[in-house]
């Protein structure tokens, strides 16, 4: 299997070699909090959403843009890199989405609600865009972007399209509804399954570049850590990271690997890349210093209390909370989220492919 996979990479990546500094006339993001750039605030922010506060926002833009972070995602520094304005939240009435669009909401996941019903969970799920309705979103604003389904298609094969990370919703609507990491670790299949069938809509659509994001290792982060903490120092591995949690993500991130190999052997004239977050982020958990940080597992925003600076009554945003000084150095930003440095990082990787296969310039 190891070898059939290195010789479909090899493959790939000696088909597109002349893609070497590729310019894509524009960029679709789809995806949850970890890539939405506003879509979620267009109407007006929810009651309640603490990220429309300071000091959300202030490393780069200086207020509240509604992304998750003190600053920029990832998708901002792809869109930068490749020389394209900062993705607009598709949501936004009467914006030239052109050269890109962000279907991208907070809450997102990849199961319609339907899935959640099922497993008697629905109550966990605040937010109506899923994969499907995000790709529905897509389709809606592809006759302003590019005219007729044959246009689309010519204009479409020469885009960069972001699919995710999906499936950490998922996966956190089923842990927090009572649900064991083992017992969420059931459904990955499906999840991944529908991961799949995502790309194959937007191939048929006609993207030939789509990047399929793993999801995080989230027994290093704050929020879990603070809200799954234990006193048995088996559960921990030695970086202080919750193993549970993390071989939840990593089971699923295997299936996807394997479902992304499978879709590039189906469609050899596209690039399907697998994104690997999940290595990344561990990386920089395991050696902060290399990456620049100071902090690894600790919130920088947040108001001070416990040994990660995370708690739900005083999460960033709401009164008594604050940034630490230095939010570069720190890898989270709010116990859930990243640093814009940390975003930047990961960008870096997949473009260059320390951390996407193959890379997105080849």
């Amino acid at each position: 299997m190891a070898a059939r996979l290195a010789v479909a990479f090899l493959a790939v990546s000696s088909a597109f070699l002349a893609v070497s500094g590729q310019k894509f006339n524009a960029i679709f993001s789809f995806g949850d909090s970890m890539s939405d750039t506003g879509n979620l605030c267009v109407n007006g922010p929810p009651a309640g959403l603490t990220l429309t506060e300071p000091p959300y926002g202030e490393t780069f833009f200086g207020r509240a843009t509604c992304r998750c972070s003190d600053g920029r995602l990832v998708v901002d520094f792809l869109a930068e890199k490749f020389g394209l304005p900062l993705l607009k939240p598709s949501k936004q009435g009467g914006a030239d989405f052109k050269q890109g669009a962000n279907m991208a909401i907070i809450g997102a996941t990849t199961m319609d609600s339907g899935f959640f019903q099922s497993l008697g969970i629905a109550d966990k799920i605040w937010n109506n865009g899923p994969l499907n309705t995000q790709i529905q979103w897509f389709q809606q604003l592809m006759p302003s972007i590019c005219g007729s389904t044959q246009a689309c298609k010519s204009y479409l094969s020469k885009s960069l399209f972001v699919l995710g990370e999906f499936g950490g919703n998922d996966y956190n609507a089923q842990i927090f509804g009572g649900y064991t990491p083992e017992q969420a670790s059931g459904q990955s299949a499906t999840i991944v399954d529908a991961i799949g069938k995502g790309v194959e809509q937007l191939i048929s659509l006609g993207a030939m570049y789509v990047v399929v994001p793993g999801v995080l290792p989230v027994g290093c982060f704050p929020i879990y850590l603070t809200l799954y903490q234990t006193s048995n120092a088996g559960d921990y591995d030695q970086y202080g990271c919750l193993k549970r949690f993390n071989a939840l993500s990593a089971q699923h991130n295997s299936l996807l690997q394997s479902k992304v190999w499978s879709l590039q052997s189906k469609y050899p004239g596209t690039r399907i890349m697998y994104a690997d977050f999940y290595s990344h982020v561990y990386d920089m958990v395991k050696s902060p210093g290399s990456y620049g940080f100071s902090t690894n597992l600790m919130a920088c925003c947040g108001a001070g209390g416990g040994k990660y600076n995370y708690q739900n009554s005083a999460r960033c945003g709401m009164s008594g909370a604050y940034a630490c000084s230095n939010p570069s150095s720190s890898l989270s930003w709010d116990g859930i989220h990243l640093t814009e440095a940390a975003y930047k990082k990961i960008a870096d990787g997949w473009v260059s492919g320390a951390y996407c296969h193959p890379a997105i310039s080849a």
